[in-house]
């Protein structure tokens, strides 16, 4: 995990690469150089629209595109495409269940220095709320570009959240595979599972190689896709391990955690601690030492999980 990409980098990458072959449409309200489709813009400039800073419009606009039968990505701050926009998102395109993927970046709390008012910790939430609406978050660079290429395959609403913070590279370029609504299985384990999804899996990865010094084998499992989530092995790894951990750059309320609790209370009841934001709204910081702060982090998932285990 040398290398360190922002996922919005390899989305603005993706689109132009997908461009090339595929006939799309890709929206911005006015901030293509930080969601990175002014790559796209450039190369395919009959084919991108900057809607100015008017996202409810650029949404409405993208559902009358979609009517009449061509996909569109609309990409601004996570903060503005999901939360400015949700009346646009819920009404003009997930109920007629159209083809528009909201791709928002600077998700999270990794936006940093710009604050709590654009450090968008719901967004997982409000948009796993919303019927007909798939949502998925991609760890690193190389499960960007995957699941950008099957979102366009896709027919119909998906919300993808992007990240403004350059994370470790997880997985390999030339093995990976990735499947909407199926997680992947990073390491396994038969102490403790810790599903994880968007950037926290590489800190998961980094807890698993320090609970070995604590005599505990932890099974690390990628969520990538939040909704429709992977149940079956959500509960297969419940049933093995006894214990649960959901790690996320989120909400612990509405995000993953939360879908995950819901599907071991209605399959198989377990123990289980969230790693996440505590509810609370973020502060003006550096990324790096925000994740510190709100130890969404390897250390924040080891205390977790030893207190879990009772150890």
């Amino acid at each position: 995990m040398a290398d360190r990409i922002a996922t919005r980098v390899a989305y603005g990458n993706t689109l132009a690469a997908l461009g090339e072959t595929r006939h799309f449409f890709v929206m911005d309200a006015d901030l293509s150089g930080s969601t990175q489709t002014a790559i796209f813009g450039k190369k395919f400039p009959d084919r991108f629209i900057n809607c100015g800073i008017a996202e409810a419009n650029m949404v409405s606009a993208a559902a009358g595109i979609a009517a009449a039968g061509t996909p569109v990505f609309c990409s601004s701050f996570a903060m503005f495409a999901c939360g400015r926009a949700y009346e646009q998102i819920r009404n003009s395109v997930a109920y007629p269940k159209l083809n528009v993927k909201i791709c928002a970046s600077h998700g999270g709390i990794t936006v940093g220095e710009d604050g709590a008012t654009h450090q968008y910790c719901e967004d997982l939430a409000v948009m796993r709320a919303t019927p007909n609406m798939v949502v998925v978050n991609p760890a690193d660079a190389t499960e960007t570009v995957k699941a950008i290429e099957a979102i366009l395959d896709y027919d119909g609403p998906v919300y993808c959240r992007l990240g403004r913070f350059a994370v470790p590279v997880v997985f390999d370029p030339a093995t990976y595979k990735f499947e909407l609504g199926k997680g992947n299985v990073l390491a396994d384990g038969k102490d403790v599972a810790i599903f994880a999804t968007g950037i926290m899996n590489a800190a998961a990865l980094e807890a698993r190689e320090q609970l070995k010094a604590y005599g505990v084998d932890a099974a690390i499992i990628d969520i990538h896709t939040i909704k429709p989530i992977d149940k079956d092995l959500i509960a297969h790894y419940a049933a093995k391990t006894g214990a649960v951990v959901t790690a996320e750059e989120h909400n612990i309320i509405g995000g993953l955690g939360s879908a995950v609790a819901e599907v071991l209370a209605e399959t198989v009841p377990t123990k289980m601690a969230r790693v996440g934001i505590e509810d609370i709204f973020g502060t003006s910081a550096s990324a790096e030492v925000l994740l510190d702060y709100y130890k969404l982090n390897a250390q924040g998932i080891v205390e977790k999980t030893l207190k879990l285990l009772g150890k």
